[in-house]
């Protein structure tokens, strides 16, 4: 009798597993910065408050309830920042979530003195990704990435 249970709670669990995998997948969300402002920071570190421009292609609402993001460049961690901003994205809509971030001034120096031993290339390669909390362990996790050239400089003789 025992056994007869745990056989058809089992079964129940996987059918239930098959049930949510076989939902169709939605389109990640498109996150992109918008706007940066200056925050007050303490000791050694740069605050900033950074604005997300977030699109959903969806054909449903995202509802969230906190935000974490990670920007790196090249390669590197260099800020990060939590939030616990709650909304809603619309379907087939967008909205600005604001987000503090902090960069230490170790990450900067690193960062620049990186630029400047750099390859030569002239080239700056930046990732950011991070995601935004939804109810019931529904997390939409974004990510973006892309490079920009330096302006190249030059000597007068």
């Amino acid at each position: 009798m025992i056994l007869q249970r745990c056989t058809l709670i089992i079964a129940l669990a996987l059918l239930a597993c098959a049930g949510c995998a076989s939902l169709p997948g939605r389109d990640p969300l498109q996150v992109t910065v918008a706007g940066i402002e200056p925050l007050q920071g303490q000791g050694l570190e740069l605050r900033m408050l950074v604005k997300l421009r977030v699109q959903n292609p969806n054909d449903a609402p995202v509802d969230y309830n906190g935000l974490a993001v990670e920007m790196d460049v090249q390669g590197k961690t260099f800020a990060t920042g939590v939030s616990d901003a709650a909304g809603s994205v619309p379907r087939f809509g967008e909205t600005i979530v604001s987000v503090p971030v902090t960069v230490s001034a170790f990450r900067m120096v690193r960062q620049a003195v990186g630029v400047i031993q750099g390859d030569g290339k002239g080239t700056i390669t930046y990732e950011m990704k991070g995601k935004l909390h939804g109810p019931a362990f529904r997390s939409m996790r974004f990510r973006t990435q892309g490079e920009f050239d330096l302006p190249a400089t030059s000597t007068v003789d």
